[in-house]
């Protein structure tokens, strides 16, 4: 009988994915995303919106303000930054 070699995988690590409206774009090639999640209060079970903002990488510099984008989580970019824009959802109506 031949010997076989067990080849493994490495185990495939998922990126996280957010989707946010921008609200900054005034920095060369980052935009300032914020990303909203409604978390149930413990005490009185009312549901409560939470914000986060994250900075996020964009390349081409075609995100502007009021823009519904998909973020991505990526390697340590900068200090700030480690996001990095997917794709645009929706463009802001001017």
């Amino acid at each position: 009988m031949p010997a076989t070699q067990v080849v493994r995988n490495a185990p495939v690590r998922r990126r996280l994915l957010k989707e946010g409206i921008v609200i900054s774009d005034k920095m060369d090639k980052t935009v300032v995303v914020e990303v909203e999640r409604l978390v149930m209060d413990r005490m009185y079970g009312k549901y409560l919106r939470q914000r986060s903002r994250f900075m996020a990488h964009d390349e081409k510099n075609e995100c502007k303000v009021g823009d519904r984008v998909r973020i991505e989580e990526s390697r340590p970019l900068s200090r700030h930054k480690r996001w990095v824009v997917k794709d645009v959802l929706e463009k802001a109506s001017e």
